[in-house]
């Protein structure tokens, strides 16, 4: 079995908080160039776009030098390169930072924010932007928040400590609750658990639940109501894609603003900012698994819909 040699560091700087795109060329293949492998590899990069970028000396290898066109191709050789990001529509809002020590940053994001990059949201992460304010690097989301629920994210400090706190989440040690707001039903017999098994299809945009063992399971309050609507309290002891979304549908109160439950509605349109789902990690307590100390946060945001019923439905501005 041929092992794999690791990468080494890479040799380019962080751009906007977003780390350089790693090439490793692969064995097998007839490609005589390094041009040749990317012109193939990188097909979504659009006509003469990798010819150009070579002509600019923006493919590099691990000494930082800009790779010639004509370069042999090396089974095993490692390219970086910084892929142009997509246009983004910025997110006014502001990404707060409840905590930071030389171990872990606490933030409090806000809506519409993604965690990390992926697809079309790129600098406009929680992850992109506190690498940037902050300066570290080497951040990294110990776990994950979707881009349409505000409330509090732990980021790592240290790669080397990653894997603590991850495995931390991993192994249900971590106390988080959410507060949401949706339809009250008086009918509803709150406090209850619910547990589902739920799967989500990739490329298929909302989750679901299916018959077999229970992989979801949500513990449900009601903290008040007022007006037709409920402020539910959400106590996952697992943690779904899309859990808490999908368990308050199948209650029957799906959550203000969602566009997956009870339909797809179809995507938020960028720069539209005005009903964000009301959604939020409001609490995350934790013994830190690095230093030993007992950790609780608590959001400083509140649920338009609940705070300011008026302006949620469009009356005020």
């Amino acid at each position: 079995m041929r092992r794999r040699t690791p990468p080494p560091p890479a040799p380019l700087p962080q751009r906007h908080g977003v780390d350089p795109v790693r090439v490793r060329l692969p064995h097998g293949g007839a490609w005589a160039t390094v041009r040749e492998h990317l012109v193939a590899r990188l097909t979504g990069a659009g006509p003469g776009t990798v010819e150009a970028m070579f002509d600019a000396g923006l493919f590099v290898g691990a000494d930082g030098r800009p790779v010639d066109p004509e370069a042999p191709y090396r089974p095993g050789m490692f390219v970086w390169f910084h892929r142009e990001p997509p246009a983004e529509v910025p997110v006014p809002f502001p990404l707060e930072v409840l905590h930071r020590d030389e171990h872990i940053v606490v933030a409090d994001k806000p809506h519409f924010l993604a965690t990390t990059p992926r697809g079309s949201h790129v600098t406009q992460t929680a992850l992109a932007r506190l690498r940037d304010e902050l300066g570290v690097p080497a951040l990294t989301a110990a776990h994950r928040l979707d881009r349409l629920t505000a409330g509090l994210v732990l980021f790592t400090v240290r790669p080397e400590e990653r894997g603590a706190y991850q495995t931390m989440f991993r192994d249900r040690r971590v106390r988080k609750e959410y507060e949401a707001v949706a339809p009250y039903d008086p009918a509803l017999d709150l406090p209850c658990t619910v547990r589902s098994r739920i799967v989500k299809e990739r490329g298929v945009q909302a989750a679901r639940e299916v018959e077999g063992e229970p992989n979801a399971v949500t513990r449900v309050e009601l903290a008040g109501h007022r007006d037709g609507l409920g402020r539910y309290r959400l106590l996952p002891e697992t943690g779904q894609t899309h859990q808490l979304r999908v368990h308050l549908n199948a209650l029957g109160v799906p959550i203000l603003g969602d566009p997956l439950y009870p339909e797809v509605t179809g995507p938020v349109p960028p720069g539209d900012f005005r009903r964000p789902l009301q959604l939020l990690a409001r609490r995350l307590k934790f013994t830190d698994p690095v230093t030993g100390a007992r950790h609780a946060f608590v959001s400083g945001q509140t649920l338009r819909a609940w705070s300011c019923p008026a302006g949620w439905a469009g009356q005020e501005p």
